[in-house]
């Protein structure tokens, strides 16, 4: 799902699409639904190249979008029953440095961390112990980005952005969990990923029948993050797996 800045009550329904862009860069739009007792940050990890500058990762507002992933999901309608008897198949689950910049965008508050020493930049409420990042060295070379979020039950609306990536040639998808300071060797997945690619290293996921103007009824709002004349991937994770990022 991704890593909190506090413990959270719970993280359930999360929505990730991911679209190349051009010059090297990664679309990103991430949903979910939670409920924390105190306001926190989420924190993704990102794989950017190395020296990214602070303004490289470009937010874009999707609060006038919040059907994003619910016309999406559309695109994959579920079988019909069985004629006699059978069951159902399973549900669609879909250090005196200067402070970092700070977005507002839609309904959050958003920054782009370049390095993990830069999260001192940030105030302490927002970012997870240095322990943590010694534990995970593989993210040594990334960037984060930030999202400051409101205490209590909530559904958030599509949080977007695009960043420039360290391997042009893969998706990324963020979906380590980090949700009571710890680092956990599983955790329990609820996601169901989203992509428009080629479709090379898609065998497993399932392709919408039709591009994605043809369900998506207001894909104008979502400002180039979508391509209207190409299909959608998605591929459903529930259940306990290895607690990891996807690349694609």
């Amino acid at each position: 799902m991704c890593c909190f800045s506090r413990p959270v009550k719970l993280v359930a329904d999360t929505n990730i699409f991911a679209r190349a862009g051009k010059e090297g860069y990664q679309s990103l739009v991430y949903s979910m639904i939670m409920n924390a007792a105190e306001p926190l940050a989420m924190i993704l990890p990102i794989p950017v190249p190395k020296a990214t500058k602070e303004d490289a990762v470009k937010f874009i507002n999707l609060e006038k979008y919040p059907t994003f992933f619910a016309e999406m999901r559309t695109g994959f309608p579920p079988p019909p029953p069985p004629r006699q008897g059978g069951t159902k198949g399973p549900p669609d689950n879909s250090l005196g440095l200067p402070t970092l910049k700070v977005e507002k965008v839609g309904s959050f508050i958003a920054s782009f961390v370049p390095t993990v020493k830069d999260f001192s930049r940030l105030d302490e409420q927002f970012r997870l112990p240095s322990t943590v990042w010694d534990k995970l060295p593989a993210y040594a070379d990334h960037g984060f980005v930030v999202f400051k979020l409101e205490k209590g039950a909530q559904k958030v609306h599509p949080m977007a952005f695009s960043f420039p990536r360290a391997n042009p040639k893969q998706l990324f998808f963020p979906t380590v969990h980090i949700h009571d300071g710890k680092v956990h060797e599983t955790a329990k997945f609820d996601h169901a990923l989203f992509c428009q690619s080629s479709g090379e290293n898609l065998m497993a996921w399932e392709e919408s029948k039709q591009p994605a103007e043809m369900f998506m009824k207001n894909v104008s709002k979502s400002q180039g993050l979508i391509d209207p004349k190409a299909h959608c991937y998605r591929k459903l994770i529930v259940g306990r797996r290895k607690n990891a990022d996807i690349l694609v």
